[in-house]
């Protein structure tokens, strides 16, 4: 009888160990074998019995434990400690960690890469910023925020449209059980609009209904749902919040492998859950679908590029030579060719305030390129723009690479202690000394092509390659104030685009009329209204 009741405490506390902790059961997991130490410490104590001495000071075990549980739970212990340090140390696998990101290709200029952009397309909205717009929407049903939380933001493109989109999560556990069938939609935040923020609780008439969530309970909790649907002995990692062109809420799962031992995590592919029914896919890396934005999980690549410059020289290199660090981290950026990379600058080892290229790494297909050129890291870039408003005590956000007029440029915002965009900024990659920064982001690029374009003897005016000298006849002149600063818009003829400049640029813009002839130099970009770089009235003499 006494048997029978361990051996039944036993199976309860093997399912219910399974059923909460769901360790991975493959090798290099170390979840599974703590669990068998575990459950084998749990059954000694159980088989053997234990007994408490008369004077209730000592506790001795009743019988020996059997040899096998002992050898089994001594050997468990060895696999766990062992193992790793054979198999994954460094100091051993030094070249398997440094070429785990693969073949590392050579960029020639970041530029190419990255593709020009209207400013109405800059991401002005981060994730701190959409968090606060989003936890705003809620709190405007008072209902629906005391029941729900806002889960993690994940930022993606929604019919070639920027986003971040955040599922609304239970906020506990009664939460749950009130309201079983699933959390009442998701949020999207423009990442170029900030007034653009949704609360989408219905699709084709249909409600939205976010049932499988990371942190729900019993079946509804995603992980578990994976656990007990297949996946068990799988590497499940990066739960993110996505949606596809129609809408439909997902959880994009990344699955993933150890290469190096106990180390070296290596994404396989996805499995796909429907947020609302539970229904799952699995696709491989190739086959995943097209409106699924990353696969990588940023914590791999971050630890595969860092490795990657780390061993560049083996493993005994106490004189750091040739070791390269990843800067302020990864930021997911989109290229020319619309797919979605990680994006980080590189830098000497001990050196912070410059980088001496930048890499980027395809979100899906873990395909990486290096630009070996110079510049400022993504935090000497912060530290310029706040400088220049250093008495409004703004903070920068984390610095965004765009190419400004084929000039590799890192955009970000400022704003003040709540939080709230203040102004905006511009800093060459190249020269992180060459800032602009505006109320508007319109400011903020005529300020920036002011200063790069009076700076020839820091930056090479040959990398704009888009300079464009017109002699024309002004047909339409009308000048602006704003914040102090007198703008002219002008038009002329022969040439679609509005074209704007400041008095700083030329002193005889303010005197100039309509049919004036005039010479105007300007970098063609995808601006409906163009800044000029100068401005001579051909009709004024020279005094």
């Amino acid at each position: 009888m006494k048997n029978i009741v361990s051996i039944s405490l036993f199976i309860i506390l093997t399912i219910l160990v399974f059923y909460i902790g769901m360790p991975t059961i493959n090798y290099g997991f170390v979840g599974f074998p703590i669990v068998l130490v575990v459950l084998s410490i749990f059954w000694i104590v159980i088989s053997t019995g234990l007994q408490i001495s008369p004077n209730n000071k000592q506790v001795k075990i009743a019988k020996r434990p059997s040899k096998f549980v002992v050898y089994f739970m001594l050997a468990v212990l060895a696999y766990l400690v062992v193992t790793p340090i054979l198999t994954s140390l460094p100091i051993f696998r030094t070249a398997a960690y440094q070429t785990m990101i693969g073949k590392v290709a050579d960029g020639n200029k970041i530029s190419n890469h990255i593709a020009p952009i209207s400013i109405d397309e800059i991401r002005v909205v981060d994730e701190d910023l959409a968090h606060l717009l989003g936890e705003k929407v809620l709190g405007t049903q008072p209902a629906l925020g005391s029941q729900v939380e806002l889960g993690e933001f994940c930022i993606q493109k929604v019919n070639n449209d920027l986003y971040w989109v955040a599922p609304l999560l239970h906020s506990g556990f009664f939460k749950w059980m009130n309201n079983r069938s699933g959390s009442a939609g998701y949020v999207m935040v423009s990442a170029t609009n900030e007034r653009d923020v949704k609360l989408v609780q219905n699709i084709g008439g249909s409600p939205v209904k976010i049932k499988y969530q990371p942190k729900a309970y019993f079946q509804s909790n995603i992980k578990r749902l994976l656990y007990l649907n297949g996946y068990a002995t799988v590497g499940l990692e990066d739960f993110s919040f996505e949606i596809d062109d129609a809408g439909m809420p997902f959880w994009v799962v990344t699955t993933f492998k150890k290469e190096i031992g106990f180390s070296g995590n290596e994404a396989t592919g996805i499995v796909l859950i429907n947020a609302q029914t539970g229904q799952m896919k699995e696709y491989s890396i190739a086959t995943t679908p097209k409106w699924v934005d990353r696969i990588q999980p940023i914590n791999f690549i971050e630890e595969q590029l860092n490795d990657w410059g780390e061993y560049v020289q083996g493993y005994w290199n106490f004189s750091n030579e040739n070791k390269l660090q990843i800067t302020e981290g990864l930021t997911l950026v989109y290229g020319d060719d619309n797919r979605s990379y990680w994006y980080t600058g590189l830098t000497s080892v001990g050196k912070d305030e410059s980088a001496v290229g930048f890499v980027l790494v395809d979100t899906r297909t873990k395909e990486a390129t290096f630009y070996k050129q110079g510049g400022a890291t993504e935090y000497a870039a912060q530290s310029s723009a706040q400088g220049k408003v250093q008495e409004k005590g703004y903070q920068a956000s984390l610095p965004i690479p765009y190419n400004i007029n084929n000039i590799p440029t890192y955009v970000m915002t400022l704003k003040d202690k709540g939080g709230l965009v203040k102004m905006f900024a511009m800093v060459a990659i190249s020269d992180y000394t060459i800032v602009g920064v505006g109320n508007t982001m319109r400011e903020a690029l005529t300020s920036y092509k002011n200063v790069y374009n009076m700076s020839d003897n820091k930056v090479n005016p040959n990398s704009v390659s888009n300079r464009k000298v017109l002699k024309t006849i002004i047909t339409r002149i009308q000048n602006d104030v704003k914040n102090g600063n007198s703008f002219y818009y002008f038009k002329v003829k022969d040439y679609p685009n509005i074209f704007v400049g400041s008095s700083q640029i030329s002193n005889q813009l303010p005197v100039t009329m309509i049919g004036d002839s005039v010479s105007i130099s300007f970098d063609v970009d995808m601006e409906a209204v163009i800044d000029v770089s100068s401005f001579k009235n051909l009709d004024l003499k020279d005094n």
